[in-house]
C-alpha cells in the first residue's frame, strides 16, 4: 500500500486527486488549512466521501508552522512513499494585489515542506507548478526547455521559484523532485472564481459575465481526469531523479470559443461584459506534452466540447 501526502487535499485537483488515490488502494494524508480564498464550505464538501474512508487521515494547519510539519513527518509509524505538494495561493490578479500573501504562502511553505521531506525517510516529491511561469510567447508551442526566468505576474514568480528551490533541494540532498505544469484545469469541483465556474454559475443566472478584451486570448484547457491521469502517472515515474514536464489538454481554446461551448452545453446565451485587457494576464498558452507523453505515457483524452458538457452535467447534478 503506497503512503501518500497531499498538500492541498480540500482543493479542486487535491479533492478528485484523493478520491482516485484512495480508490486505487492508497492510504492518503490530506493537509490543508482551509483559507478563505474562497468559501471553505465548498472544501469541507470535496472531502465529503474521502473523510468517510478508513485509510484517509485529514491534517488541519498551515505548512508555514514548523511544529505541525515536524508532528507531520516524525509521528508516524511508516514513513511517506511520496509527497504530492498542490497547495498554493492561486489566481493570477489576486496575486498583483497582494505579492506578501503569495510569496508566503507559495514560495515559503514550499521551502517549509522540502525541509521537513528531506529530513525524513521519504524522498520522492511531485510539485504542482503552473503554465503561467512561460509569460507571454511567440512559441506555437511551450516546450520544457524554455527560459521562464521572464513572469509577468507575482503568481508565476512564485511558482517559478519553486521549481528552482525544488531544484536545488535536489541538487543538495538528493530528494527525486517531478515538477508537473498544469495547463489551465477545469472540470468537477472547479474553484469558483475560475473563468469556466464563474462564467457558468452567471449565464445560469442571467447574470453579465465579465469578459477582459476582445475574445481572442487562448488557453490549453486540461480536464481534471486528464491532470489525474498525469498525476498518478508521475506517481509511478522514478526512471530520473528531476524533471520539470507539462501536463495540457492539447488543444489550445480561445475566449471567445470557450464562451461558446459553454452557451451551447448551457442551452442559454450569455450577456457579455466587456472590459479592458487585465494585467498580467498571458495573451495564450499551448501546451507541448512529448515529454509527458514520452516519460509515463501521458495523453490528454477529453476534448474540450465533452470536458464543458461533463463540468455543466456535473454542475446541474451538484446543485
Amino acid at each position: 500500500m503506497k503512503r501518500i501526502l497531499i498538500t492541498g487535499a480540500a482543493g479542486f485537483i487535491g479533492s478528485n486527486l484523493t478520491d482516485r488515490l484512495l480508490a486505487e488502494g492508497a492510504e492518503v494524508t490530506g493537509v490543508d488549512n482551509f483559507n478563505d480564498f474562497y468559501d471553505p464550505a465548498i472544501k469541507e464538501r470535496n472531502l465529503a466521501d474521502a473523510l468517510a474512508h478508513r485509510n484517509f487521515h485529514l491534517v488541519k494547519g498551515d505548512l508555514n508552522d514548523a511544529s505541525l510539519l515536524e508532528r507531520l513527518f516524525t509521528e508516524r509509524k511508516h514513513p511517506f512513499d511520496v509527497v504530492i505538494h498542490l497547495a498554493a495561493r492561486g489566481g493570477v490578479r489576486p496575486s498583483i494585489l497582494a505579492p506578501e500573501v503569495y510569496c508566503r504562502d507559495n514560495i515559503s511553505a514550499t521551502v517549509s515542506l522540502l525541509e521537513a521531506t528531506r529530513k525524513s525517510p521519504t524522498r520522492r516529491f511531485i510539485f504542482a507548478s503552473s503554465s503561467s511561469v512561460y509569460g507571454n510567447r511567440p512559441e506555437t508551442l511551450f516546450s520544457e526547455d524554455l527560459d521562464v526566468t521572464r513572469p509577468i505576474s507575482p503568481y508565476a514568480a512564485t511558482k517559478s521559484a519553486c521549481e528552482q528551490f525544488c531544484y536545488t533541494w535536489h541538487r543538495i540532498y538528493g530528494l527525486s523532485v517531478t515538477a508537473l505544469r498544469f495547463f489551465t484545469v477545469y472540470g468537477r469541483r472547479q474553484r469558483p472564481d475560475l473563468a469556466i465556474a464563474k462564467f457558468c454559475r452567471k449565464i445560469q443566472s442571467g447574470e453579465p459575465i465579465p469578459v477582459y478584451g476582445d475574445g481572442r486570448t487562448v488557453r490549453d484547457y486540461t480536464y481534471i481526469d486528464d491532470i489525474l491521469n498525469g498525476l498518478t502517472a508521475a506517481l509511478d515515474y522514478g526512471a530520473s531523479p528531476f524533471e520539470i514536464v507539462n501536463l495540457g489538454g492539447g488543444e489550445p481554446v480561445s475566449l471567445a470559443r470557450m464562451i461558446s461551448e459553454i452557451e451551447t452545453a448551457l442551452g442559454k446565451k450569455a450577456v457579455i461584459d466587456r472590459r479592458p485587457p487585465q494585467m498580467g494576464d498571458v495573451e495564450r498558452t499551448a501546451a507541448d506534452v512529448r515529454k509527458a507523453e514520452r516519460l509515463f505515457g501521458y495523453r490528454p483524452e477529453t476534448s474540450f466540447t465533452d470536458g464543458i458538457r461533463a463540468y455543466v452535467r456535473w454542475l446541474k447534478e451538484d446543485r
